[in-house]
């Protein structure tokens, strides 16, 4: 299993924070975003390389960061060289870039927006999506709040976790089930990643391979239990390390 981490957002709803920072390395309770995502990732098994795929602008923030980071796994940084929000390949181009330039084969693949803050347990997520193979799965997180599932995109789901409809940031949510950015795609589907990209079809937001996967092959829910945040805003940096700061009070 490989891991790709999508890290080549501008975040231009952050600046001035992420003007000549990559989002993924702001820190959150004295750590970049990407450790406390790292951390999780670590305790998964069979875990055999991570990929980080970033930006012209940013890649070398990322080296730098590299440089004295240590993992059981080699982290490598990839440069899909964009150098504008204008230009950038969006999270499915930049996942199908890593594929092509590093000539993976099929494998399983997890896939994590690098903007992510949680505290939940990859492990069993990995594990549900062993058991729902061929399916990819993706994470959900209920956000508990039809004004703030606003900001998302919802999935509505049967009672197998199977994934009956997508809406992307809907004006009226039915759900407040929210797609985390945070997939498992087994290697039965990369036929359908280059089926999805070759069509013709969106590559900038992940929910709308999702989408089509879901009406093309079936994908599946899974429940995320524990704390989740999409880093997005001043509002949401500010949570998090609110979020970090009252699990360690004495800090």
């Amino acid at each position: 299993m490989k891991v790709i981490i999508l890290c080549a957002g501008y975040a231009t709803r952050l600046y001035p924070l992420t003007e000549n920072q990559p989002k993924p390395l702001l820190p959150v309770g004295g750590r970049p975003i990407l450790e406390w995502i790292l951390e999780r990732v670590q305790k998964v098994q069979g875990v055999e390389m991570v990929y980080l795929v970033s930006n012209q602008k940013f890649a070398g923030h990322f080296e730098t960061w590299k440089a004295s980071a240590k993992y059981p796994w080699t982290v490598e940084v990839i440069n899909d060289h964009t150098t504008s929000n204008e230009t950038r390949l969006g999270a499915i181009g930049d996942l199908a870039y890593v594929i092509r330039t590093k000539k993976l084969m099929p494998c399983d693949l997890m896939v994590i927006a690098g903007d992510n803050f949680f505290d939940f347990d990859l492990v069993s997520f990995a594990d549900f999506g062993k058991k729902k193979r061929p399916h990819g799965i993706i994470a959900v997180y209920d956000v508990g709040d039809k004004e703030l599932a606003k900001r998302y995109g919802l999935v509505k789901t049967a009672a197998d976790g199977k994934i009956l409809e997508f809406q992307e940031k809907p004006p009226q949510p039915a759900t407040t089930l929210a797609s985390s950015g945070i997939y498992w795609l087994p290697q039965e589907t990369w036929s359908l990643l280059d089926t999805y990209i070759t069509t013709g079809h969106n590559t900038d937001q992940p929910g709308h391979y999702m989408r089509w996967l879901a009406e093309n092959s079936g994908l599946f829910a899974f429940p995320l239990k524990g704390k989740w945040l999409d880093i997005g805003d001043l509002a949401s940096y500010q949570k998090a390390n609110d979020i970090v700061k009252s699990s360690n009070p004495k800090e």
